[in-house]
Parts: structure tokens; C-alpha cells; sequence
């Protein structure tokens, strides 16, 4: 493991939140040809790689410190977080080793993110704000009395590049149910949730997918989400990236 170490600025308030995961591993399988030399986490959007836009917002939200796994590409991952010097303060959680995806990679990187808890982040999890930043929002609304997990969620409706069939519905609390099958649901999971270690305490050493703690707080009742506010945007091809290029200059022409 590395860490890069800037000194970030101290919040007035420490957030109830003080760790950030990036998931930063991946293959980009559908970002090809492109990742078969760049690893998708170092694409630029709007001239910033969507690593960047990720843990800019982690900072913006008054996180201090984050873990970025790796795995495809690892160097040029390592090597441009070496170079960033601003916060977070950075640690890398190796997997060069053999790719763990979500769950295992979280797992893997329990002891460098603290007892409290934390946010996890897809590294193509990219949006257009509203009037509130919505990591800072997602932190506001988490209740661990009554939450297990929580899950920034984006309607599928108003999602630019989205078309599938979406993943969850949600009830006037905010607790999510999955679709049912050969169904609709409004809401896509956006790429970014809140967490505790507690919930990895009996899960699988090895690979595993996050959906498997997703569905044991639906059975317990206590998987809830916040609704996204302003447009997520889908960046998992070429193609998409040049849509979503588009609609950021678009809205920053917008009065």
C-alpha cells in the first residue's frame, strides 16, 4: 500500500463521515478500446479524469482521508494520485494480486478506513449537482439506528445515458426494495453508499459483489436510499462520455 499525504483543510464542524473507499480496480470492459491503455478511472470528463471528480467531492464533503483501489493498470493509477497534492489524503489498497470486486475489495481495505462509518464510491460515479452537493447530503441523512446501508439513487427517468430497466424501488421512508422481475423500478443506484465494517463481519474472504450486503439489508429492512438531486449521468462507454461532455457544457452555459 502507498499514501500520498497532503494536508487537508480542517472542516469547522468533523463530519459525522471521515473515510472514503474509491473503487478504482476494474477492467472497463465496456470502456474498450480506450482502457486498453488508459484504466477507466483515469478517463477524463470535462478535462478532469473521473477519479479526480470523485475524490474532489469527497474533499468538498470535508473527508479527509481516502483508500483508491487498484488493480488493471495499477501503476498509472498509483502514479497519478502521486501527483495530485491536494486532499484527501490518499492510501492505495493494492489487489494486483487478483481482483476482489466490490464487496472484497472493501473487505480487503477494512483496516485503513476506520471503526465509523464510511463512503464508498464508484470511480465513473459522475453527476451534475443541484442546488445541495449530494455526497454532502448523503452524510446528513445517514442513521445508523435505522440503516444498515444508504444509497445515493438517481431516477432512471432523468438519467442521460441510462437504458436499462433500473434497480430499486423506494417507499416513503426511503427504504429500497429490489425490482421485481420483468418489472420497472424509478431508481438506478448511483454509484455511491454509506457503509459500516460491521456488515463485512461474516462475509466471504475473496471476491464478492456489494449486492450481497445490498440484499441482506433489504431482508433485514434497512437498506434505504436518497434520492439524487440534479442528473446522473452514465459514462460506462466511449460514446457516453461524449453525451455526457455535452450535457456538462451545456449546463455550464445555463444561467
Amino acid at each position: 500500500m502507498t499514501e500520498t499525504d497532503p494536508t487537508p483543510a480542517k472542516p469547522a464542524v468533523e463530519p459525522a463521515v471521515t473515510h472514503a473507499f474509491v473503487l478504482a480496480a476494474g477492467l472497463g470492459k465496456r470502456m474498450r478500446p480506450v482502457t486498453a491503455t488508459v484504466p477507466k478511472p483515469l478517463v477524463e470528463v470535462a478535462g478532469r479524469a473521473l477519479l479526480d471528480h470523485a475524490l474532489d467531492r469527497v474533499a468538498e464533503a470535508g473527508i479527509g482521508r481516502a483508500v483508491v483501489n487498484v488493480h488493471w493498470l495499477a501503476d498509472l493509477i498509483e502514479g497519478h494520485l502521486a501527483k495530485r497534492g491536494i486532499a484527501p489524503s490518499v492510501t492505495v489498497s493494492d489487489e494486483r494480486g487478483a481482483l476482489l470486486e466490490t464487496g472484497g475489495g472493501v473487505r480487503k481495505a477494512l483496516p485503513l478506513l476506520g471503526e465509523g462509518a464510511f463512503v464508498v464510491l464508484n470511480s465513473d460515479s459522475f453527476w451534475l449537482e443541484g442546488p445541495s452537493p449530494n455526497l454532502s447530503r448523503l452524510i446528513a441523512a445517514w442513521e445508523a439506528e435505522r440503516m444498515d446501508m444508504l444509497l445515493l439513487v438517481a431516477p432512471t427517468a432523468t438519467s442521460l445515458g441510462y437504458e436499462g430497466v433500473g434497480d430499486f424501488v423506494m417507499d416513503a421512508d426511503g427504504r429500497l426494495e429490489r425490482r421485481g422481475e420483468r418489472r420497472v423500478a424509478p431508481f438506478i443506484y448511483a454509484g455511491v453508499a454509506i457503509m459500516t465494517p460491521a456488515l463485512f463481519a461474516d462475509t466471504p474472504e475473496g471476491s464478492f459483489s456489494l449486492n450481497l450486503l445490498f440484499d441482506r439489508a433489504i431482508a433485514a429492512g434497512r437498506l434505504h436510499g436518497l434520492r439524487l438531486d440534479g442528473q446522473w449521468l452514465h459514462v460506462g462507454t466511449p460514446e457516453a462520455i461524449r453525451a455526457a461532455e455535452e450535457r456538462v457544457r451545456l449546463s455550464a452555459r445555463q444561467p
